[in-house]
């Protein structure tokens, strides 16, 4: 996991001797510009909808009931009910290209995929591993799946959630809540799929955690982003009562008064380490926060609109390197982050920041209340998702070039990389 940096004084001493002066300085608000009404998007894109997946792809729309998509989207595996069976398949989301067909026996559902779509974990239930809290039981069978059909049938004891498959494919890092009949907090694990048993992860020193050390958590997680390397997987959990870090159980320290942090996880090398948020990150909503990483992972940015705090954290170090007022308001919180430019939104507005001279904040006004933002894998276009259409627009000045209704959108998932 992760890293903290300022204390909760020098945070605050910052913010009051410079948070009124860097908003004050904030440039003019640009008003958007008159709308090029589309009939077709320019890029494939992923959103949630009540009761799945959509794709929009063109001047077409598909709905998918039960799917999950890789991170960068690539590649789509759904699945329907066949008679007491399933049947499972899967989809490119830039062509509309489907697979055969593949028979499973029972019900099951999709609940998450290798990073390269090649491998499918599914359960009985689907739960979002980010921000659901599963139905009480005390064993959960898992199904993993690749191209030539069933390749693993486990039943595993307790009560699990399978999140993100190791970068080998020999192990599934799972979440373990506990207790399993009524679960309230929970651990990160791995199961190794050979035979069946989980077991913990390694420390960021890669040293086997002892018994007893694993870090149990009972916050919400907000959200998860997987670096470009496809190799380290970021969860933005907030509201960790009386949460303490492996590394402090090891130590014997009491831990520190933590709200928020960043569980950063290695695909690869299997260790997990967590990067601490200071003072007030994680005091407001859970749905305030958002992150976001640069086109080259060394930079992510971690936003708190209730509070109107932002925190830059390196990668390769996994620490905090500053944090800077933002913006204050309400709202669900979406991030984007391009090579020098951060974009934030909420509510009905869109907000950047220039990321290279570290200037003031720009306000855009949005149709619609904000459900998602999105960089075209080009860098050429910003997606802002609203509660009836989504728009595109051009990144430096955030002029509109585009939109298209997308009724029944819940939230934007992110372009279909086709690469």
């Amino acid at each position: 996991m992760q890293k903290r940096t300022l204390s909760r004084r020098t945070l605050l001493t910052a913010l009051t001797g410079a948070g009124a002066a860097a908003l004050a300085g904030c440039g003019p608000i640009r008003r958007p510009v008159a709308s090029t009404v589309a009939t077709a998007i320019p890029d494939p894109l992923l959103f949630e909808v009540d009761g799945g997946l959509g794709v929009l792809r063109g001047a077409d729309r598909q709905t998918i009931p039960q799917a999950v998509a890789t991170a960068d989207g690539r590649l789509i595996h759904a699945s329907a009910p066949d008679g007491a069976d399933t049947a499972l398949w899967r989809v490119d989301p830039t062509s509309g290209h489907a697979s055969d067909r593949l028979g499973l026996s029972g019900r099951w559902v999709p609940q998450t995929v290798s990073t390269d779509g090649t491998l499918v974990a599914l359960t009985t239930e689907a739960v979002s591993a980010t921000t659901q809290r599963p139905a009480g039981r005390e064993r959960t069978p898992v199904l993993i799946v690749d191209g030539g059909g069933v390749r693993r049938r486990l039943d595993l004891p307790g009560n699990v959630v399978p999140e993100a498959f190791t970068s080998d494919h020999d192990g599934l890092f799972v979440l373990e809540w506990l207790p399993p009949h009524a679960p309230d907090r929970y651990r990160v694990r791995v199961v190794d799929l050979a035979t069946g048993t989980a077991g913990p992860l390694s420390t960021r020193l890669k040293q086997p955690i002892p018994p007893g050390a694993e870090e149990e958590m009972r916050g919400d997680g907000r959200q998860a982003v997987l670096a470009p390397t496809g190799r380290v997987l970021y969860t933005l959990y907030t509201h960790q009562p009386e949460h303490r870090h492996t590394r402090d159980r090891i130590s014997g320290r009491p831990g520190s008064d933590v709200h928020a942090f960043v569980h950063t996880l290695h695909l690869d090398q299997r260790w997990a380490y967590c990067v601490d948020l200071p003072h007030p990150f994680g005091t407001g909503p859970a749905e305030g926060h958002a992150m976001a990483l640069t086109p080259d992972g060394s930079r992510l940015y971690v936003v708190d609109v209730t509070s109107g705090v932002r925190a830059e954290i390196l990668t390769e170090e996994l620490a905090v390197r500053g944090v800077a007022p933002f913006v204050a308001t309400t709202g669900p919180a979406y991030a984007a982050a391009g090579v020098d430019r951060l974009y934030v939104g909420a509510g009905p507005a869109v907000w950047t920041a220039d990321l290279s001279t570290r200037g003031g904040v720009v306000e855009h006004p949005i149709a619609d209340p904000v459900r998602g933002l999105a960089l075209s894998s080009d860098a050429a276009r910003l997606y802002v998702a609203g509660e009836t259409a989504v728009s595109w627009h051009e990144p430096a000045t955030m002029g509109e070039l585009g939109r298209v209704a997308t009724p029944g959108l819940v939230e934007l998932h992110g372009p279909a990389d086709s690469r």
